[in-house]
């Protein structure tokens, strides 16, 4: 059966989560240390995009760079996943900001064309950090919050990305724009040691580390407690489909890709006092803004409506896959970079739901002893559905498909997705609220 904890209803308004932030120190500088690392990490990935876009021309050297981004995250997933039910995910969280702090610091050194090459091993040593962190904060969030505060906690977190989406995107083509990339690579690098820092402060209990066996190396090869997660996760009825959710969203690794090329190209922002890459970076902040809006309002106002019910949880799930297909149809038919810009919000509306509904499932109906994994299983499908996705955008745009047919052919495939998980919700598997709350 699934575990069914105990869910004792917060009421999900805008003044929920600024008393769930006071009341809870834990998650507070969590939240805080997402916020300092979130934003640095916005102004690198501005930087690293339109840096390989001047320096080999291709769209494909963009792809590229995101397929490395995600894909690790995928192959390292079983790992990340025992290790982060074996270890207490705090150290882990830890261990991976610091090893990023001097990864991202080691970008400096990419300062010509001849150097370009130095960009893909750091970022895949980069992702291979966040492979491990990602499944630990996730993990974390029902240790330090209690079941009825979760969806708000998540909410939380999903209006901060957006949020810092937001800032980072749009300060951060400033910055690289009036002072360099060398600047971006520097405040990118602090953001980690900030977030360290402030998770070091974080005092909560983890059972799952206190009954665990100490971890060996060999453990780290040993597929049998991988094998016990997907038993786990194929023998509960909620979190089999759940679980590939996040998988579905087929845009977000087209995403970078369009938002790119387009903002470089047929919405570049033209001033007499900037140069070339620094056009393109407004053009695409300006992109990624529409984006950002749509993240932090799409969970917020359906967060209201799905409270705890599992059914409209996934209702929502549902929805958020029909918005983004709406939403990439509308960018793919836009003349303007305003226009553009609504439909991105109009999709990461529907996405950000996804994401945030997903994660809550997860949560909610996951033991602790299972979380890491079943998190580094979430992680991971989703990191190999973004990089596939990202590198066949970047071929077709390569082969010279514009931007508008990439982005309206991915609103079109995003029915894909939607039609599967309308199967499972209307033919019984979503039906019954499993001990929700009304």
């Amino acid at each position: 059966m699934d575990p069914q904890p105990e869910r004792v209803a917060t009421s999900i308004t805008l003044r929920s989560y600024a008393a769930l932030l006071r009341r809870n120190q834990n998650l507070r500088r969590l939240w805080l240390a997402q916020i300092v690392s979130e934003i640095g990490d916005w102004f690198y990935t501005l930087a690293i995009y339109t840096l390989l876009l001047q320096l080999t021309g291709r769209a494909g050297s963009i792809a590229l760079a995101l397929v490395l981004q995600v894909l690790p995250q995928t192959l390292i997933g079983p790992t990340a996943g025992v290790v982060n039910d074996r270890l207490r995910r705090k150290h882990v969280m830890i261990a991976a900001d610091l090893i990023r702090f001097v990864i991202v610091l080691s970008m400096l050194f990419v300062r010509s064309p001849s150097m370009v090459w130095l960009v893909y091993p750091l970022l895949v040593a980069e992702t291979t950090m966040a492979a491990f962190f990602e499944p630990a904060r996730n993990s974390v969030i029902p240790n330090i919050a209690n079941a009825g505060e979760v969806l708000v906690a998540n909410t939380l977190s999903s209006a901060t990305w957006s949020v810092n989406l937001l800032i980072g995107a749009s300060i951060g083509g400033v910055v690289a724009a009036f002072f360099g990339r060398d600047a971006v690579f520097i405040l990118n690098a602090l953001s980690f040691l900030a977030s360290a820092i402030l998770i070091s402060g974080m005092r909560f209990g983890e059972p799952h580390a206190e009954s665990a066996a100490p971890l060996r190396a060999r453990d780290l090869v040993d597929f049998s407690p991988v094998l016990e997660g997907i038993r786990y996760i194929r023998s509960h009825r909620t979190l089999l489909p759940t679980v590939f959710a996040k998988a579905g969203e087929l845009n977000v690794g087209p995403s970078w890709v369009i938002f790119t090329v387009m903002g470089a190209t047929e919405f570049a922002f033209h001033h007499r006092d900037m140069n070339p890459a620094g056009e393109a970076m407004l053009g695409m902040s300006i992109l990624l803004g529409g984006r950002a809006l749509g993240a932090l309002v799409g969970p917020l106002i359906a967060a209201r409506w799905a409270g705890y019910r599992d059914h409209r949880l996934r209702l929502g799930i549902l929805f958020g896959y029909l918005l983004i297909a709406a939403g990439y149809a509308g960018v793919g038919a836009s003349h303007s970079v305003w226009l553009a810009s609504l439909g991105a919000l109009v999709a990461h509306a529907g996405g950000s739901t996804v994401w945030v509904f997903s994660t809550t499932l997860l949560q909610l109906h996951t033991e602790d002893q299972f979380r890491g994994r079943v998190f580094s299983a979430d992680l991971g499908l989703s990191s190999f559905s973004f990089a596939i996705t990202a590198y066949l955008s970047g071929v077709c745009l390569d082969l010279g498909f514009s931007t508008h047919k990439v982005a309206t052919g991915t609103g079109i495939i995003m029915l894909v997705p939607a039609a599967l998980f309308a199967l499972y919700v209307f033919r019984g598997g979503g039906k019954r609220d499993e001990g929700a709350t009304s």
